[in-house]
């Protein structure tokens, strides 16, 4: 199968509210390039120096997603092109992405990264962090950075139940971002994406909320 058919076959089952981010970490730029010439403008990156190579070398209207965990030290790299960052799991980190953002007079979009999995080794914030983070002070005076919701992993396994429970409680969190008191209504006017849901739980993930979905061996092969 071609990454071109992989790709159509995959958008086809998606519903309309759902963006596909391609991941395309690893991959070599001319399989991004067929993606591309298929009609895929989003790609997900899980490191900084690959995607800004890739960055330079491919068309001006992909938007660029940074899907890992990222190194503050990192960030100035990737903050005159990146669109969204998805792995945004501590406030440091938000206000080096803010200072950044700031530099290159831009608004850089974030969704926040929650802790559903069962394993140690996932980053993220549970939800008392959550919580704290978004009515903190501190968090109020970042300008140059816009929170679009929420993004998680589910645990790596085979237990459908257990990846259901999992989804399902980050589509609460997301529900009830909307109520924490104390959260600027200004803040939540951006709040539309909950991004959860790969290759292997994608079709699950969108039945328990999902609007994005970040797949990559079922477009371009395994790694």
């Amino acid at each position: 199968m071609s990454i071109q058919s992989n790709l159509n076959t995959i958008k086809a089952s998606l519903p309309e509210h759902v963006t596909l981010v391609a991941v395309s970490k690893t991959k070599p730029v001319s399989d991004l390039m067929q993606a591309y010439e298929a009609g895929q403008r989003i790609f997900g990156e899980n490191k900084i120096q690959e995607m800004t190579e890739k960055w330079e070398q491919m068309p001006k209207d992909i938007q660029w997603h940074m899907i890992g965990h990222v190194q503050s030290n990192k960030v100035k790299f990737m903050a005159p092109y990146v669109t969204l960052i998805q792995g945004v799991d501590s406030l440091k980190l938000l206000q080096e992405i803010n200072k950044q953002a700031l530099k290159n007079n831009r608004i850089i979009d974030c969704l926040l990264q929650i802790h559903i999995a069962e394993e140690e080794s996932k980053f993220g914030l549970d939800e008392n962090e959550l919580n704290e983070l978004l009515t903190s002070s501190e968090f109020k005076e970042l300008k140059n950075i816009r929170i679009l919701g929420l993004m998680g992993m589910a645990t790596f396994t085979e237990d459908q139940n257990q990846i259901k429970k999992e989804f399902t409680h980050l589509k609460s969190i997301f529900d009830s971002l909307k109520s924490i008191e104390g959260y600027g209504k200004d803040a939540l006017q951006y709040i539309s994406t909950i991004s959860m849901g790969m290759s292997g739980d994608y079709p699950l993930a969108i039945e328990c909320g999902s609007t994005m979905v970040r797949i990559g061996s079922s477009i371009f092969g395994g790694r």
